[in-house]
């Protein structure tokens, strides 16, 4: 009984929840479920008995798998009514299958996407286009879906581990650029260190060759006064030893008897 003014009410699309034109994927429309703001234990309906009871056995394990492979929306409005979102298990036309390429084509311009390269808009615009197609394929083949669902999450971990190797070799270039960085600073410090000791050895190279000018130049003029005292010396001598070899000859020839 509790239940009758709730499928009343959710003929009506409740003010914000969101409509379908935010997602490429089709929902049905929300059902109130609870107006405490927690799902009631039985909120399924039966299934039917009779000619239909097959077909309606069938549509609901349809349903499950559709639920399992693409969860329903759950919101919660004004604290207390809890409304529930399923996907839509009507089967797909061709012409709503060009509807979602136009679509999908239509919001790639829109959020203006990148044609190549990472872009996030484009991934999720494609993502939500292949869950349309796979509720799509899943209503009229159950094995089917579940198969590109698999696919469709291999893609995803292969995708999710490019990601991680892309931002592991991110952070391994940061640090290297930070290595470096750091290892440019100190260098460029030992550099101005070098200079510093270059520039302080240049001035003692060249107080050491001032020096050793001022010590040959010092070391010519004594060599010069010396060799200037010994010419002066050797004349003395010489002539010392002339005046010494006339007197020894004046007084060996001295005079004859």
């Amino acid at each position: 009984k509790q239940q009758k003014p709730f499928r009343k009410m959710a003929t009506q699309q409740p003010i914000g929840v969101p409509q379908n034109s935010n997602s490429l994927v089709k929902y049905a429309t929300p059902v109130l479920v609870s107006t405490s703001g927690k799902r009631l234990k039985d909120t399924k309906k039966k299934d039917g008995k009779g000619a239909g009871a097959g077909n309606k056995g069938q549509d609901a394990n349809t349903e499950d798998i559709l639920n399992s492979i693409l969860p329903p929306r759950e919101y919660t409005l004004d604290k207390q009514q809890l409304w529930i979102q399923s996907v839509l298990s009507t089967p797909a036309t061709k012409a709503e299958v060009l509807t979602l390429q136009e679509e999908l084509d239509k919001r790639l311009q829109q959020r203006q996407a990148r044609e190549t390269g990472i872009c996030p808009i484009r991934e999720e615009l494609y993502a939500q286009c292949f869950d349309e197609l796979i509720r799509q394929i899943t209503i009229n083949c159950s094995e089917r879906g579940l198969l590109l669902v698999r696919v469709r999450d291999e893609i995803r971990m292969t995708i999710q581990a490019y990601q991680t190797l892309y931002e592991s070799s991110i952070a391994f270039g940061m640090r290297k650029a930070l290595q470096a960085e750091q290892r440019k600073t100190q260098m460029m410090n030992e550099i101005k260190q070098l200079e510093a000791q270059v520039k302080d050895l240049e001035g003692n190279v060249e107080s050491l060759q001032q020096q050793i000018e001022d010590i040959e130049e010092s070391e010519k003029q004594r060599q010069e006064a010396e060799e200037k005292k010994h010419k002066s010396d050797v004349e003395l001598f010489k002539r010392a030893n002339q005046k010494f070899k006339e007197d020894l000859e004046k007084t060996l020839s001295g005079p004859k008897k």
